[in-house]
């Protein structure tokens, strides 16, 4: 199959979104499809072997300065012409997904659209409440358009639908077990975390330093635990008011982590806490659980999708830091709870590989084809195969 993937972010930009999407062009491509990505510029013009076509770009200031707005390319279009794929896949359809939405209709493909980002309740956060009703008309309008669309967590299917989007399912979870497992454990990461203390309580945090992740409901948990050491593992626009707000306490700002040393700050920590109120899934609390390391997270969002309260962490009202505080705590003053916990978090991250999640979305991709091709009364193409369960059309 020839996939064409729209994406609003695409690396060198850290986000779950990113991680989520590396993993699967690489499946995909391993499995023997044909992948080209389309994302705003500037960038690498190939990952890992696979085309990025990069869309001239602005960045969404001042709102989301990390963020940058594809503007739709002639030339970028003509690529994929020539790239002649077989279904395009819209990744968070706003504005340079958008512009494959568009394309897979002109082109008479099939499409399959993806909806990770509660974009109606980030103009709020972003203090534009009077965008809301026009936002959530624009998502609609553009999901509504794909043969299939899929959300990466069981909550957020359900807030799909709630908005009126049709013809929903579920994107499982996965992570990379190879990379985040226990074993990464690092005297020297855990050094560095704590600032030369070890022995110390470790706390972590990793992503996006920013006011919607809810960073601030941390600071009374330092007050609780006055012994515990915080790392935040990240950077973003909220940098600077967190390094005031944390000033006096102990805690470290590395800036973003990749590879083998995000690996070693998972494994080497005590707790992962992830208060965030808006992320659709929370790709690093499962990577922190495939680590070993308890997760005390927001029970907002996707977060209860990943974390079974009491199970492999704990879930706590995202506005009540004494309970965030009384968690963290018990994980950390109890050794045989941590251990059950531990292991819990070790069993839910098993066998969810990004493979088997990728095969998901082939299956998806088969299905979204046949729909297309019933609706306009035509064959499936020679490279898409029927879905599983399904009857091709002929």
């Amino acid at each position: 199959m020839r996939i064409a993937v729209f994406t609003e972010v695409f690396a060198p930009k850290v986000d779950g979104i990113v991680t989520r999407l590396t993993h699967t062009v690489r499946e995909l491509s391993e499995l023997g499809h044909d992948v080209a990505v389309i994302a705003p510029g500037p960038g690498p013009r190939q990952h890992n072997g696979i085309p990025v076509y990069r869309l001239p770009s602005a960045r969404f200031k001042p709102w989301y300065p990390e963020v940058r707005v594809g503007i739709p390319s002639f030339a970028v279009t003509s690529h994929v012409a020539r790239f002649n794929p077989d279904i395009i896949h819209a990744v968070n359809p706003i504005a340079s997904a958008a512009w494959g939405i568009r394309l897979a209709r002109t082109m008479n493909l099939p499409l399959l659209a993806s909806y990770h980002t509660a974009l109606p309740q980030y103009t709020e956060d972003f203090g534009l409440p009077v965008l809301r009703k026009p936002s959530e008309f624009w998502i609609r309008r553009l999901h509504n358009r794909a043969d299939v669309n899929l959300c990466p967590s069981v909550p957020m299917v359900d807030e799909a639908r709630a908005l009126g989007i049709e013809r929903v399912s579920l994107w499982p979870k996965a992570v990379d077990t190879e990379r985040y497992r226990p074993s990464k454990q690092s005297d020297a990461m855990r050094e560095r975390l704590t600032a030369g203390n070890p022995s110390d309580p470790l706390i972590l945090y990793v992503g996006r330093l920013s006011a919607e992740k809810n960073l601030l409901s941390l600071r009374p948990v330092l007050d609780r635990i006055p012994n515990a050491r915080l790392a935040f593992v990240g950077s973003g626009p909220f940098e600077e008011e967190l390094t005031k707000a944390f000033a006096g306490t102990k805690t470290v700002f590395t800036g973003y982590l990749h590879g083998e040393d995000l690996a070693a700050a998972f494994a080497s920590s005590d707790v992962f806490a992830f208060p965030s109120l808006t992320d659709t899934l929370g790709n690093v609390a499962f990577e922190a659980m495939a680590s070993g390391t308890p997760v005390v997270g927001a029970n907002a969002g996707g977060i209860p999708d990943i974390v079974q309260d009491g199970i492999n962490g704990f879930l706590v009202n995202p506005t009540d830091t004494t309970m965030f505080a009384d968690r963290i705590t018990q994980i950390l003053s109890r050794p045989d709870l941590r251990a059950e916990l531990t292991a819990g978090a070790l069993s839910s991250a098993r066998g969810k590989s990004w493979r088997a999640a990728t095969m998901t979305v082939v299956d998806n991709y088969a299905k979204a084809a046949l729909r297309s091709h019933i609706r306009r009364g035509s064959t499936l193409p020679a490279g898409v195969d029927a879905p599983v369960g399904a009857t091709r059309v002929s």
